[in-house]
């Protein structure tokens, strides 16, 4: 029976008991559904406002809950409001809403509200009426021409890789080199299923919001002027409350025909949901890191199978996950592979196809102490400006300078609040954290010993960029113009707009070098990039994090991929586009195989190492985290929580295939105040590891009341990191 919102006042006559799921975290012990009175007996998956404690909440009706007994339903709360105007949310996203929970051992309500855009929290019924009308009205002043966009033909390997799309069930995991034309297919597969059903509808996921500008204007492009401007809807955390009730309303009424988004969108209502695309599949972004922790790729592979819709998986750098789910003896994905660049321009293979970039490889260890940028890539660089060529420098490390030190007395700009330096930025004199958000002013001197002479060590986008417009001082442009620098990374980015405009300048031409973070490396299309360098690349190399080689070999490979995607540009000089890559092991085999762009011989490489060592994909993992103001407090809640799991006859049948490991602190230990401590749970059963996290919640929330130092705990299951 579900849980009862209780309070003093008898509710009102006639009364209907409805099970509704309200937002209340997994270790709040509110996980099921809360029992509510209203004077109808509301459809399950109709939207309504809740009492909950002091205030109101969104919630959804699950159904009708059992009646209770006349002394407890004289305490049961009415529900505040029901959103009957509005239709109900399906079933298959009630199962998606109940499966997400159930696998990532999260509350109901919490993933279910997750899911909805915040403003319901504010809204009436008449409200909603209102924007539903407005909406209504907008659909009809913005239908489009009927007549079909311009588009390219498809290359023989883009039509070979529909054809198999169009043939089969899937779940397909599309391996294309970067500039193949993954996002033609994308798009002729939708144009497919729109053309086959007049409700259907479509949903593509990219990984950030600083990627969906420019797939949105090419989806704009090519179907609103079948479908209609309000066909193609966006919705990411980067719009406003209006923008992203308006965009969730539209796919909830089909409305909207496409909808772009990140992770959260997996889980926004599109009953008519045909064709999934999950783009830039590997990207960790997918995988959410606070609240409920689930992971948008795989959950897009369960949603298509339960709405019987197909699901694309696109990648030059696959997860190894998902590369070996589509191995051909056994997986279960299909694997369809783009190996080739398409020609020069948006067409397909006029000119020629344009080749990927030679890498080079630069020995640090010969260059001089102290070298920024080596002068034989200093040198590509001034060519390639003086031709009017353009070209990216990745350095995954935002600010001046890591970390400022004292050489007289050893102090480092530690942050006080988590285990992490703050970062020198120069541009406002502070340090910031980039974790806990923790900004102040760069002192005068030593707060230890008063040294004056506090220094920066290591280096960040805003000291290359400085540095490398005095390398490039004599550098001109084929005008005879200085070159121009830019750099683009969280910081420059950070007001709106900022983002948009900067992209406008790359593409224009108006940038001669851009330095930035990771943001540059993924999924943009520079059509003027030839030059492509990697500086400090090494420490993933040997990183305790069995996932660190992984990623490094997807982002130098997704770098690689932004030069040279014009054959126009990268064959006029004879020269072709290149990568650098500045390295202290240029032997190492992970640049070896990036010299081949081979991903399929790193990959074979990495899941043989996997497999001796028993990780993902071959074993199943969770982690269960605590936080607590000390660390013994956190520590000894997860030491229980073992010895709980132990104890309990119940759970034996399934502990006998987990192995629980000891409680250890975080890599970073505190955060914004708070101490963590985790416990890894391993196996290689699927099953077994379900069912045992399972049934191990009551005995989590039972710890809990005993362990009160504990301000939370939380289940991450599949994480990514550790």
């Amino acid at each position: 029976m579900p849980e009862t919102a209780a309070t003093p006042s008898a509710p009102f006559e006639p009364c209907h008991w409805l099970a509704v799921a309200v937002p209340a975290p997994a270790h709040s012990a509110l996980a099921q559904t809360l029992t509510y009175a209203h004077s109808a007996p509301l459809p399950a998956g109709t939207l309504v406002r809740a009492p909950l404690g002091q205030r109101e909440v969104p919630g959804v009706v699950w159904g009708l809950a059992d009646a209770p007994d006349a002394a407890l339903a004289a305490h049961i709360k009415p529900l505040a409001c029901a959103f009957t105007s509005l239709p109900p949310l399906d079933e298959n996203w009630r199962q998606l809403i109940a499966f997400t929970a159930r696998y990532y051992q999260r509350a109901l309500g919490e993933v279910a509200l997750a899911a909805l855009p915040p403003q319901l929290r504010t809204l009436d019924e008449a409200q909603m009426a209102r924007r539903l009308a407005k909406l209504a009205k907008q659909d009809a002043v913005a239908q489009g021409p009927a007549t079909p966009a311009a588009r390219p033909s498809p290359t023989p390997q883009q039509a070979a890789a529909l054809a198999q799309i169009a043939q089969g069930a899937g779940p397909f995991l599309l391996h294309g080199v970067t500039g193949s034309g993954k996002t033609e297919v994308y798009m002729r597969a939708a144009e497919a299923v729109l053309a086959q059903d007049a409700a259907a509808q479509v949903l593509v996921l990219a990984p950030e919001i600083n990627l969906t500008p420019q797939l949105q204007a090419r989806l704009a492009a090519r179907f609103a002027p079948l479908l209609g401007a309000g066909a193609v809807v966006a919705m990411h955390s980067g719009l406003t409350p209006a923008q992203r009730l308006s965009a969730w309303l539209a796919a909830h009424t089909q409305r909207a025909r496409i909808v772009l988004g990140t992770r959260m969108a997996v889980l926004a209502s599109m009953p008519a949901l045909r064709l999934i695309v999950v783009d830039e599949e590997h990207d960790p972004s997918y995988k959410q890191q606070e609240g409920a922790r689930y992971s948008a790729r795989d959950l897009a592979v369960y949603r298509a199978r339960l709405q019987g819709a197909k699901v694309i998986l696109g990648s030059a750098t696959p997860s190894l996950e998902s590369w070996h789910a589509s191995r051909p003896d056994g997986g279960k994905y299909q694997r369809l592979v783009m190996p080739s660049r398409v020609g020069s321009g948006a067409g397909a293979g006029a000119g020629g196809a344009a080749a990927l970039p030679l890498v080079r490889r630069v020995d640090m260890s010969r260059q001089p102490r102290g070298t920024v940028i080596a002068a034989p890539l200093l040198q590509a660089i001034t060519e390639r400006v003086g031709r009017g060529e353009q070209s990216l420098i990745l350095l995954n490390r935002r600010g001046w300078a890591p970390v400022l030190h004292c050489a007289n007395c050893g102090w480092k700009s530690e942050c006080p609040h988590c285990s992490a330096f703050r970062v020198f930025h120069r541009a406002d004199r502070s340090l910031r954290c980039h974790h806990c958000g923790l900004a102040q002013p760069v002192p005068r001197a030593c707060p230890a010993c008063g040294n004056a002479d506090i220094t920066p060590i290591g280096r960040g986008t805003e000291q290359l960029e400085e540095r490398l417009a005095a390398l490039l001082q004599t550098a001109r442009r084929p005008d005879g113009q200085p070159a121009r620098i830019a750099r683009m990374d969280a910081d420059t980015t950070r007001l709106k707009g900022a983002l948009a405009q900067q992209l406008a300048h790359v593409h224009d031409g108006s940038v001669d070098v851009l330095v930035g973070t990771q943001m540059i490396a993924k999924g943009h299309d520079f059509r003027r990039v030839t030059l492509v360098a990697a500086l400090n690349p090494d420490t993933a190399l040997f990183s305790s994090d069995f996932r660190a080689p992984e990623r490094l070999f997807a982002l130098l490979m997704q770098a690689a991929g932004r030069a040279g995607r014009d054959a126009a540009y990268s064959q006029a000089s004879g020269q072709g586009s290149e990568m650098w890559v500045q390295t202290e092991y240029p032997a190492h085999p992970l640049f070896e195989a990036l010299k081949r762009h081979d991903y399929p011989g790193f990959a074979a490489s990495q899941l043989a190492e996997r497999q001796a060592a028993g990780l993902p994909p071959y074993a199943h993992l969770a982690l269960l985290r605590a936080e607590s103001r000390t660390l013994p407090a956190a520590i000894a809640f997860l030491q229980d929580a073992a010895a709980a799991l132990q104890a309990d006859p119940a759970l034996a049948h399934w502990a006998a295939h987990v192995t629980c490991y000891p409680a250890v602190p975080a890599a970073m230990q505190r955060l914004a105040g708070m101490e963590r401590a985790q416990m890894l749970l391993e196996s290689p059963r699927r099953a077994a590891l379900q069912g045992l996290l399972a049934g191990w919640q009551a005995a989590l929330h039972a710890l809990r009341a005993r362990h009160k130092a504990v301000l939370r705990w939380a289940i991450d299951v599949d994480p990514l990191s550790f």
